[in-house]
């Protein structure tokens, strides 16, 4: 399931590199003691939506919006009911409106496209090696991490589950983004999904690729 959050106006300028801060809130919603934190995340988020690029910062006048995903339908309805009871976000913004999306049929689409960055990287021996959409393993790399996080929720492993970038897409790029001052290379260009509809509306909800639980790789 899916929450649609609309928020109102910013009253401080956003930074940048507001993700973590986004991320903040999303803890502070899960609870102090949410079992989610620091572990393999079952859920995804996309970066806001509806702002401006201002001097040293964002705004947006008519509030932002993002969305908000989760696996565990009762997880959501738990956050849903923090949220109503601390609407308080970030630099003077408020939750306004929350609209409850459920897991569409995903049979016929094939096609994602990206609320955040998707973030792909191993680490190989003690070093961190991140992976772009031109690399030929990067699809499976996105598969293995899918199947791993399908395991944990106890989903049957999907034989026929195939992920790439779409290479066809005009403006793919790759995109730096800083998070707890460590430096992220991150993937811009919409994936191609095969496979089951059960294994499809799983990556909706939970995303793509590393970090997830930090705002990277949430899909639409």
């Amino acid at each position: 399931m899916r929450l649609h959050i609309k928020t109102s106006q910013n009253q401080i300028k956003i930074p940048f590199d507001y993700q973590q801060k986004l991320t903040g809130v999303l803890h502070k919603w899960l609870g102090e003691n949410n079992q989610e934190h620091g572990e393999i995340s079952l859920y995804s988020f996309s970066w806001l939506r509806n702002t401006q690029v201002s001097e040293n910062g964002l705004i947006c006048p008519q509030g932002a919006s993002f969305f908000l995903s989760f696996y565990d339908t009762q997880r959501l309805k738990d956050v849903l009911a923090n949220i109503r009871k601390e609407p308080e976000m970030f630099c003077g913004m408020d939750v306004e409106d929350v609209v409850i999306e459920d897991t569409p049929d995903l049979t016929q689409q094939e096609v994602f496209n990206l609320g955040s960055p998707i973030l792909i990287k191993r680490n190989e021996n003690g070093k961190i090696t991140e992976f772009y959409y031109d690399n030929s393993i990067s699809g499976k790399l996105l598969e293995e991490t899918l199947h791993t996080k399908m395991r944990l929720a106890g989903i049957p492993n999907d034989e026929s589950l195939s992920i790439a970038f779409d290479l066809n897409y005009t403006k793919k790029k790759t995109k730096l983004v800083w998070y707890d001052n460590i430096s992220n290379k991150a993937n811009m260009c919409p994936v191609i999904i095969k496979g089951s509809n059960l294994t499809k509306q799983f990556a909706w909800n939970v995303g793509l690729g590393n970090s997830t639980g930090v705002g990277f790789g949430s899909i639409y």
